[in-house]
């Protein structure tokens, strides 16, 4: 029996959102140096979703890191309740070292229990090395051959769903390949 899996997302309130243009992925050990077709077939469906979305890979400094695991088995998970981030992003707002403690934005923690596996994608901001976005789809269970392949692609497809971020000025058409 096939169940839909779980997509979830939340985001780190210091997430500077609009400023991000460029990413690379995190390289070492699990999955993300997973030199395996799987391992190519979550890259590649990342490497589709960031181009959309007007992101371009850069070697040299980065503005985003991608890392990505694939969990297997059930898992107990902490994520956020949030405001929505499609709005969050669009206020522009961010905490910074500069925001006062009463002005932050406060985390409310939610315990999940993730099942059968989990694709984790996160997001890192280059600059303060600090994880900005995480997004996950619980319930994948990833056969060999390529109906794994077929499956991790539409689960990264899944996963970027919950990501609303376009670059500054790409769906007006600035997108110049720079």
């Amino acid at each position: 029996m096939s169940r839909e899996a779980r997509v979830e997302s939340d985001y780190s309130f210091s997430g500077q959102f609009r400023r991000y243009r460029t990413y690379e992925f995190v390289t070492g050990d699990g999955i993300a140096s997973d030199t395996s077709r799987l391992g190519e077939a979550v890259r590649d469906a990342i490497r589709t979703r960031m181009k959309v979305q007007g992101y371009r890979p850069a070697r040299r400094r980065p503005d985003l890191l991608v890392n990505f695991r694939l969990f297997e088995g059930t898992m107990r998970f902490r994520g956020y309740q949030q405001p929505d981030f499609s709005r969050w992003v669009k206020t522009g707002y961010a905490d910074d070292d500069e925001t006062p403690n009463e002005q932050r934005q406060g985390y409310s923690p939610v315990r999940m229990l993730l099942l059968d596996g989990t694709l984790l994608v996160t997001l890192i901001d280059n600059q303060t090395n600090r994880a900005v976005w995480n997004g996950y789809a619980s319930g994948v269970s990833v056969p060999t051959g390529p109906q794994g392949e077929l499956i991790l692609r539409r689960s990264v497809r899944s996963i970027f769903d919950q990501y609303h971020v376009f670059t500054e000025g790409y769906l007006q058409g600035n997108n110049s390949g720079e």
